[in-house]
């Protein structure tokens, strides 16, 4: 394996400075060299805060530098699209945050140009890299509770149930937001990683908060259009039925839970903690009708370091996955592909619930061809 280290350009500063920066400066193949934000003065500022090369407002500008490698991206999801263009046609690799795009052909678009040009992206689906998860995936794999006869997700949490809390992109259904874009799009995934392709799905989507106070318009309520609540119902390809309960304005909400029922026992994966959807995840195991019991998690599958914002360490370990499938020049998941499939989910999400009826989703090969 090459030893070299990769340039990585960070375009987005929220979420992007909160933990796609410290993750890119703590991994040991990648080093931050470019800082991109719409202001300039912004970006210069974080740049000598963090002791960064190059600060620009231009995107063009940061990919034509030769010393990045990787950009990575993490602003609204309406501008994903147009930037991971411009990084795929200036050679560069993505991380790619969620969800990646509006749509599902934006991102079949972006997995074309990324293979014509012989370019890794790498979404940013953590929940794969959690010990918790990754130990369920285990006990899955080794057929723990047979023949699955029903699965249940309940992710209840409380972040946006202030209706104070203010206006912005995420209140706009247009421009990507929701909790559907925001948690839905890793259930998606998990559900593909954990149990496969879907057959059909219907889905209700609702709002409770309607308005919201613009503090760039003096506090007037402007409209909410992006979803804040969801209600799916898949069917796997096997015929199991998936009850998905999603909600970022329940207080008191239970927080992250997967149950799995099956024909010689039982699994449960969960958290109550509302503060951080990484740090608490406990997994639960029941055979021949016994009480359930808290599995321990293996040393073997424990973050090498672990920080207080519990994003961080899985989330540095999604970076290692980008390196590796550069390093091998191979997409191995999670990557754009299981990016597509993931919005393909969210897009008949939409569908479903404007048409009032159950569709039937086509197979990911299917439509990475164009088959659907």
């Amino acid at each position: 394996m090459s030893e070299k280290k990769l340039g990585v350009a960070i375009v987005g500063t929220g979420f992007g400075k909160q933990i796609h920066l410290p993750a890119f400066q703590l991994h040991p193949r990648t080093e931050v060299v470019a800082i991109h934000h719409r202001v300039l003065d912004k970006a210069k500022a974080i740049a000598s805060e963090y002791n960064i090369a190059h600060a620009m407002d231009d995107l063009e500008d940061i990919c034509r530098l030769p010393e990045v490698d990787i950009v990575s991206i993490s602003t609204p999801p309406f501008l994903h699209y147009d930037m991971a263009k411009i990084a795929l046609n200036h050679d560069k690799h993505i991380l790619l945050e969620k969800p990646l795009n509006l749509n599902v052909y934006e991102t079949r678009e972006i997995y074309r140009l990324a293979k014509q040009k012989q370019k890794i992206v790498v979404p940013d689906f953590e929940f794969r890299f959690i010990p918790a998860w990754q130990l369920l995936k285990e006990y899955l794999d080794n057929d723990y509770v047979g023949k699955t006869r029903l699965i249940k997700i309940d992710w209840l949490v409380a972040s946006r149930g202030n209706p104070n809390r203010a206006w912005n992109w995420y209140s706009v259904k247009e421009r990507g937001g929701g909790a559907l874009g925001a948690i839905g799009s890793h259930a998606f995934d998990y559900i593909h990683w954990l149990f496969g392709e879907i057959a059909t799905i219907s889905a209700y989507l609702g709002c409770a908060i309607s308005q919201r106070p613009d503090p760039l318009s003096n506090n007037q309520l402007k409209p909410v259009t992006a979803d804040d609540t969801c209600l799916i119902t898949l069917e796997l390809n096997d015929g199991t039925p998936v009850q998905v309960n999603l909600s970022s304005v329940t207080y008191q909400g239970r927080g992250h839970w997967l149950e799995i029922y099956g024909e010689k026992g039982t699994l449960v994966l969960g958290s109550d903690n509302l503060k951080d959807y990484v740090h608490g995840f406990k997994l639960y195991a029941s055979r021949d009708n016994q009480p359930l019991e808290e599995i321990k998690i293996p040393e073997r599958l424990a973050f090498p370091q672990v920080f207080d914002d519990g994003r961080l360490a899985p989330f540095i370990r999604v970076v290692n996955q980008l390196v590796e499938n550069i390093d091998h020049n191979k997409m191995n998941a999670p990557s754009i592909i299981e990016g597509i499939y993931s919005q393909l989910l969210m897009d008949l999400t939409h569908k479903s619930h404007t048409q009032k009826q159950r569709l039937k989703v086509p197979s990911l090969q299917d439509f990475l061809l164009g088959n659907e």
